[in-house]
């Protein structure tokens, strides 16, 4: 199963690639936030919400709806940063998404895509992305070759990396890269299931070098409070908050949780 679901996301990123999804034409500006700095002096919960209305693991999560407002209502709620789904297949992302939201926000934005060409590097940067998503996984298992030089490539044009990792191992392998964040996904992306103890088994023992977000299944105040006992400097949350009927609120009550 594990290579097929890896094997399947690079496929996507290639298929959305020869489609010409990220051949893009604009130019606009990046936040004039530091997201690094916000963890740093955030004195609650500091939240990474996503906008993502499908998913390989639960299907159908929304009705596609304009991104623009559900932005301003995460960031109502008290959201820091935000990641948008660029992603078409499987995840019903699109850079167009992106670019509404860029315009309509001037939060720190994480363009969330399985990365796997520098094309898509290139259109972060044109869209006005912060950040973007790495996966270790996929250096480790040699779908893809050299992730210092994605890395190199992505800081030359101005963006930061999110580098995600979910075990004990490829955390190590992360700190040895220049990546600006890394984060845990406590989703196995061999079976999809999820388990919050994923951040607490990786950070056992390791002095942290830089912040860490923690992924995928939080719902709850309390998760973040066990999470956060666990070292996680923040928290990127998608699923729970698109699936609410008050996505203000269910912000308001995440970024509350201390």
């Amino acid at each position: 199963m594990a290579e097929n679901i890896l094997k399947k996301l690079v496929n996507n990123s290639q298929m959305a690639i020869n489609d010409g999804t990220y051949d893009i034409e604009c130019n606009l500006e990046k936040s004039s936030k530091d997201f690094i700095q916000i963890i740093k002096t955030h004195p609650h919960a500091t939240l990474l919400t996503e906008i993502k209305f499908s998913s390989p693991s639960l299907g159908k999560i929304r009705v596609p709806g304009d991104p623009a407002s559900i932005a301003q209502k995460m960031i109502s709620g008290g959201s820091k940063a935000l990641s948008i789904l660029t992603q078409p297949h499987l995840f019903n992302g699109s850079p167009q998404y992106f670019i509404k939201v860029r315009q309509a926000v001037n939060v720190p934005l994480l363009m969330k895509d399985i990365m796997i060409d520098k094309i898509q590097i290139d259109a972060a940067q044109k869209i006005g992305a912060d950040y973007i998503l790495l996966i270790q996984s996929l250096f480790d298992k040699g779908y893809l070759k050299d992730i210092d030089e994605f890395v190199s490539y992505a800081h030359k044009k101005g963006l930061e990396i999110l580098l995600e990792v979910h075990t004990k191992e490829e955390f190590e392998q992360a700190l040895k890269t220049d990546a600006d964040l890394i984060g845990i996904n406590n989703r196995n992306l061999d079976t999809l299931e999820i388990d919050l103890a994923t951040t607490e088994t990786v950070l056992k023992g390791f002095d942290k070098s830089r912040p860490i977000l923690s992924e995928s299944g939080i719902e709850t105040p309390e998760d973040i409070q066990y999470l956060k006992k666990c070292g996680a400097d923040a928290f990127l949350i998608g699923s729970s908050i698109m699936k609410s009927n008050d996505i203000e609120e269910q912000v308001k009550k995440l970024v509350n949780a201390y």
